[in-house]
């Protein structure tokens, strides 16, 4: 009999509606754990504590802790990729597709806080095979934002760095875990606009010389 509830370990199972919901909410717990005691504090029972899953089966879905940090890097960022191609597929203007880029990833990290915190802190903890595939994960990323700002660029004739700009844009987005307050601080929308303002006029003003 197979130790928990999940049917069949994640090397082996097939797509399945169910199996992908269970893993889902194990993931956020995860997420949790990390997010309070960071990897290094974190441990595999109090992984199991949190998701209700034994320690046993714990160990046999996900091996190990790390295993769990690749699974919660690998989920948010295929989930936030794939929104994204979602969202872009219905805009074609090169100002409001860098706008999508921003209130996606916003609006996307802002439901899901402690994921920012948890894949901005814990971003080097991942090496060999696992590794290599979330940094290919986060390139990919990285570069759909800046084709996006690449193309707004040739758009206006604007001189800018783009590897400064888009990096800069991610700077801001990322660290809003540090100070973002629900209560007093705008929503996704507002936000977004926001922060999409600020930077795109950034990168529109003339250097001084």
């Amino acid at each position: 009999m197979a130790p928990t509830s999940l049917s069949r370990p994640a090397s082996t199972r097939h797509p399945d509606s169910r199996f992908e919901q269970r893993l889902a909410q194990i993931l956020q717990h995860a997420t949790a754990v990390f997010y309070e005691k960071g990897y290094e504090g974190a441990s595999m029972r109090d992984l199991s504590r949190s998701s209700g899953m034994s320690l046993a089966g714990l160990y046999y879905y996900f091996e190990s802790k790390e295993k769990l940090l690749y699974l919660i890097h690998k989920h948010y960022f295929t989930t936030v990729a794939q929104r994204l191609t979602e969202r872009l597929e219905e805009v074609q203007n090169p100002e409001e597709r860098v706008r999508t880029f921003i209130f996606n990833h916003l609006d996307f990290f802002l439901a899901n806080h402690k994921a920012m915190k948890v894949l901005s802190h814990e971003d080097d903890v991942l090496e060999r095979e696992l590794g290599a595939e979330i940094a290919a994960l986060k390139r990919q990323y990285y570069h759909s934002c800046s084709d996006l700002v690449e193309a707004l660029k040739r758009e206006h004739s604007s001189e800018f760095n783009t590897r400064v700009a888009v990096l800069s844009l991610f700077g801001m987005m990322n660290w809003l875990y540090t100070w973002y307050n629900p209560r007093i601080d705008p929503g996704a929308d507002e936000l977004s606009r926001q922060v999409g303002d600020i930077f795109l006029r950034g990168i529109r003003v003339p250097a001084a010389h």
